[in-house]
């Protein structure tokens, strides 16, 4: 049998419901190899090791009752650290934080554990959110597990959750995507990632960075997982009235085998893409293009308009704003344990002209109807998710555009976007992403499932012998 750590959330749901094992054994096995690896690793800012045991004890008596339980109940997850816990510490990644502890409970706590999730602990981040290498110099920087050797990126902003999904010590993981932050760590850890269209998934009780662009969004190792948690997951939220009007769907229908013919993906040209694209990233996207063609799917050669890369700028002056905005009473005392990259990017909003931030919200609002038309005849884009593999830590440029320069846009124009692993360069992942149209989440999971089905990427994992594992 498979061991229970390499097992997906489908795959232990059917299992537990199969009576094969109990959430008991499945958390303690989670806790056993987090015990052996994140002293090394770095993922977790917290572990709630009794908590999830009682739990799991508790679904288990459950499940022994006879009565009928939803998919994902007794099912372990971690939660990004801006995902706020009423009584328990919530960092947001800042040192500053280390001893806050929240006063409510997220949105997407609470329902997971309505779902019955099982809670394992908070995961780290880069501080505030604010940063997509995955670096924080004063709460320290999760490892890579794809080279124990050499510290690389993480990717972030959700740093800690990507690290934890890729290393087996959670099946899935709760991050954040204001400008890539579940999608750029989806892709340097092989891994899949689903960014939500603002509106699906209520951010009450989360720490945000921009109230515009944030939004919340599993990274998991196959698209049947994001899918079932974004069934427990989307949905109204009185305390967030951007949920309200959301239309109320089953997304893992659009994970049951079917044929993805006849869909139209937009394929850009290659020299619209940056010149620090990694030749390999390009050559995996291209093959990517490849397999979605020999599936059916009309892939076509586009030009996206001229703009849309240039879309990370503005959308980087919306998000220093708001942050600057939600955080400018501690970003200003030199005295506060602030890392000194985040706070040079909230400081930036100083520097903007009055005005400033108002036209760019009016001119995002032209640029989305504008694409609107742009994107209707077709089902979805493909393009590359990180330009490059991860690099070495100590190689990193705070100030550079790499990291969100691909993923930003979607966060600009309101779509959303899942982020697939589509190969590897000298042992590193790197990704896709399968860009849709606001609320077209079910189209996107079914063209990733497809592609899913047509190759193994997804299941390959870090060699972690090193470690004891």
């Amino acid at each position: 049998m498979t061991a229970l750590h390499d097992l997906t959330l489908v795959e232990l749901s059917s299992g537990l419901a199969a009576r094969r094992f109990s959430s008991r054994e499945i958390v303690d096995a989670l806790l056993a190899r987090i015990a052996k690896a994140d002293a090394k690793l770095h993922a977790f800012t917290e572990v709630y090791a009794d908590e999830a045991r009682a739990l799991a004890d508790g679904a288990d008596r459950a499940r022994a009752a006879g009565f009928p339980l939803p998919p994902l109940h007794g099912l372990p997850i971690g939660y990004k650290d801006l995902c706020d816990i009423a009584g328990r510490v919530g960092t947001g990644g800042s040192k500053m934080f280390e001893k806050r502890v929240g006063t409510e409970t997220s949105n997407t706590v609470e329902r997971l554990t309505a779902a019955g999730m099982v809670p394992v602990g908070k995961l780290h981040m880069v501080e505030f959110a604010f940063g997509g290498w995955g670096t924080n110099p004063l709460m320290g920087a999760p490892w890579n597990p794809w080279d124990l050797d050499v510290q690389r990126v993480p990717g972030g902003s959700s740093s800690g959750t990507g690290v934890a999904v890729a290393a087996r010590l959670l099946p899935a993981g709760i991050g954040s995507d204001t400008g890539g932050s579940v999608r750029i760590p989806s892709a340097l850890n092989g891994l899949v990632g689903l960014k939500v269209t603002f509106g699906r998934i209520g951010l009450s009780g989360t720490m945000l960075l921009s109230w515009t662009l944030d939004s919340i969004g599993p990274l998991a190792r196959c698209v049947e997982d994001c899918a079932l948690i974004l069934n427990a997951l989307a949905a109204p939220d009185p305390r967030d009235p951007t949920t309200l009007g959301q239309p109320l769907e089953d997304f893992t229908l659009a994970t049951r085998p079917g044929s993805i013919e006849g869909l139209r993906v937009a394929m850009p040209d290659t020299d619209e893409l940056p010149d620090f694209m990694d030749d390999d990233v390009v050559k995996a996207w291209q093959s990517a293009a490849r397999t979605f063609e020999s599936l059916g799917a009309a892939v076509e050669a586009v030009r996206l308009p001229d703009w849309y890369f240039d879309l990370s700028q503005p959308a980087g002056t919306i998000i220093a704003s708001e942050a600057y905005s939600l955080h400018r009473a501690y970003i200003e005392n030199a005295a506060k344990a602030i890392g000194p990259g985040v706070r040079q990017r909230a400081q930036a909003a100083r520097s903007l002209a009055p005005g400033a931030y108002a036209e760019e919200i009016r001119i995002m609002a032209d640029r989305r109807r504008a694409f609107e038309a742009w994107f209707r005849p077709y089902d979805a884009i493909l393009l590359p998710t990180m330009a490059i593999p991860a690099i070495p830590l100590s190689e990193v440029d705070e100030t550079s555009p790499i990291p969100g320069y691909l993923t930003r846009p979607a966060n600009y124009l309101g779509l959303c976007s899942l982020a697939m692993p589509a190969g590897f360069s000298a042992g590193l992942p790197m990704g896709v992403q399968i860009v849709g149209k606001p609320f077209a989440e079910r189209d996107v999971l079914r063209l990733g499932k497809a592609f899913q089905d047509a190759t193994d990427f997804h299941r390959r994992a870090p060699d972690l012998s090193a470690l004891g594992l």
